[in-house]
């Protein structure tokens, strides 16, 4: 069990580049971690890190052992969880980030749900429209919307969130409804930045089974999803987001869904991890949960 435990940390550490992540990570205190790392080299007789006072990187020996630790690890959480997925046997932290669209009470009281279930798994919940390094940040698994950038994270879609385009009932008397694609010239738009690209996101209507693209002219530009919204309920133009994000402002009448007819088609949602080989036994059964129950998260906008 000593040596399982020392794999683990050194697994962690590997994957963090950091004593004091790897050490946050698993709860637990950073000397522990740093007296397992040297009983582990000293009994492997290799060193399998490279330690500055700035980072922590793998050796040439301890990729090499890394690489075997991986599918070490991954194989015994298959053969532990393989036959019981109580939440008793089910323990840890399990820190997860979502969108802001979905910070919403909705989706937030379904997570009790997931709790009740699983009652040993710690949840650690952030919120963020950025881009996130799971790896670095020392996060489980993410939630995001929309197509995904290539890269070395394993995405497995969960559903499909419904778009909708709409604007305050004031801004609407003031400039008038607009009835077709070609009216949305005489209009402003709340234009919204993206982080990852430094560009405007442009709005999606679906046109006889085709996508059509539309930039609008800008009332304001947004960097966050939820001051999104709020400077459409405020009327500074029309806004397109994901239903979950303006139902409850549809709802109340705060704002109003327009140009129903070329609504968008519904966009992608994928949760997001590192690795599929070493994949922790409490991330494995939130994704199962999650591509189980997602319809229910939030049934009038969210969809399989």
């Amino acid at each position: 069990m000593e040596l399982l435990q020392s794999m683990r940390l050194f697994a962690r550490l590997a994957e963090l580049g950091s004593f004091t992540k790897a050490a946050e990570s698993l709860d637990i205190g950073r000397p522990q971690v740093t007296r397992y790392i040297q009983e582990l080299e000293s009994s492997l007789g290799v060193r399998l890190f490279q330690r500055t006072t700035r980072k922590v990187t793998l050796t040439a020996e301890g990729e090499r052992f890394y690489e075997r630790v991986q599918d070490i690890l991954g194989s015994i959480a298959a053969a532990t969880s393989m036959f019981d997925r109580s939440g008793a046997t089910l323990s840890g932290r399990l820190r997860i980030d979502i969108p802001t669209a979905f910070a919403q009470v909705e989706f937030i009281d379904s997570l009790k749900a997931f709790t009740t279930l699983f009652p040993g798994i710690n949840l650690v919940l952030g919120v963020t429209d950025r881009t996130v390094d799971l790896v670095g940040e020392g996060i489980d698994c993410a939630l995001r919307i929309g197509e995904l950038p290539d890269s070395t994270l394993i995405a497995r879609p969960v559903g499909m969130a419904t778009m909708v385009t709409c604007a305050a009932p004031a801004y609407l008397h003031q400039h008038s409804e607009p009835k077709r694609l070609e009216d949305l010239a005489a209009h402003r738009g709340v234009n919204f930045l993206s982080g990852q690209s430094n560009r405007t996101l442009p709005w999606h209507f679906l046109v006889e089974g085709k996508d059509r693209v539309h930039v609008s002219h800008a009332g304001i530009t947004v960097t966050e999803s939820n001051a999104y919204v709020q400077c459409g309920v405020a009327g500074f133009g029309i806004i397109q987001a994901p239903g979950i994000a303006v139902g409850q402002y549809l709802n109340s009448g705060a704002l109003v869904e327009i140009l129903k007819p070329y609504r968008p088609a519904p966009r992608p949602v994928s949760v997001l991890y590192p690795s599929r080989t070493h994949i922790a036994p409490q991330v494995q059964v939130f994704i199962e949960w999650l591509q189980q129950r997602f319809p229910q998260l939030h049934a009038a906008w969210l969809e399989h």
